[in-house]
């Protein structure tokens, strides 16, 4: 569980409500959800139509690392690489095929499966730079696409605004309209700017930085691979991959 992404909400949402109440206002006047329903509403068409399908529907699902973001553990991952290179150095690069079969991460698999099959290092690098890369591609695509709902968020606020201000012009005979469509107008405002930056850009950028760890992760992973399948010292191995951490 990620506490900062709860606390940074939690501190937000705090500092927005509590300084409307400290200002005078009441919370209620804040809960309009016609506005709501314009802004959130227009924002998702937005992002739905400049978004192919399986990118949002990634998005969406990678919401989840805000909160439970995957686990890396470098200094995990290099004992074990080191480990590797002890058993490929004692017995051979095959030993590696029964090491392959029982490892959990599919991109440390695939380098193993290559390694056992006898691929050059060139090789290895090479096949497993392109797939770390396309990951990468993939995912920062996820990400952008909190970017989209953080950008369409507060023109699409401003479109609620000039809805209730139309509203408010139509209805000026009527003073008791009046109130209702001025609230509904300020507050679609409100919407759009503070969930774009509240929650859509911080998710956005978030996102980034785990895609970009994850790279980090897989880069050493490629490293230490190349360095087994080229005979390096394991001790050197280690050297060299303490440098990620």
């Amino acid at each position: 569980m990620d506490i900062m992404t709860i606390l940074g909400i939690v501190v937000g949402l705090v500092a927005i409500l509590g300084g409307n109440i400290m200002e005078g206002g009441h919370t209620e006047s804040l809960m309009i959800f016609t506005a709501f329903f314009i802004v959130f509403g227009g924002t998702l068409g937005a992002v739905m139509v400049q978004t192919p399908l399986a990118i949002f529907m990634l998005g969406m699902k990678r919401m989840q690392w805000m909160f439970m973001p995957p686990k890396t553990n470098k200094k995990e991952m290099i004992a074990k690489i080191v480990e590797w290179s002890q058993l490929a150095r004692k017995e051979g690069l095959l030993s590696l095929q029964n090491i392959a079969e029982v490892e959990k991460d599919a991109f440390s698999r695939n380098g193993l499966q290559m390694l056992a099959d006898g691929g050059e290092p060139e090789t290895i690098r090479s096949i497993l730079e392109v797939e770390m890369g396309m990951t990468e591609h993939r995912e920062l695509a996820a990400a952008k696409v909190w970017e989209g709902f953080g950008g369409y968020s507060p023109t699409i606020g401003i479109i609620g605004a000039v809805m209730g201000l139309i509203h408010v012009m139509n209805n000026l005979a009527d003073p008791a309209a009046l109130g209702p469509g001025i609230a509904v107008a300020f507050v679609a405002t409100i919407y759009g700017v503070a969930l774009a930056n509240l929650f859509f850009l911080p998710t956005a950028s978030k996102l980034k930085s785990i895609v970009g760890s994850q790279a980090q992760y897989r880069e050493m992973i490629v490293e230490g691979l190349v360095a087994i399948a080229e005979g390096e010292n394991p001790r050197n191995i280690d050297s060299k991959l303490q440098c990620y951490l």
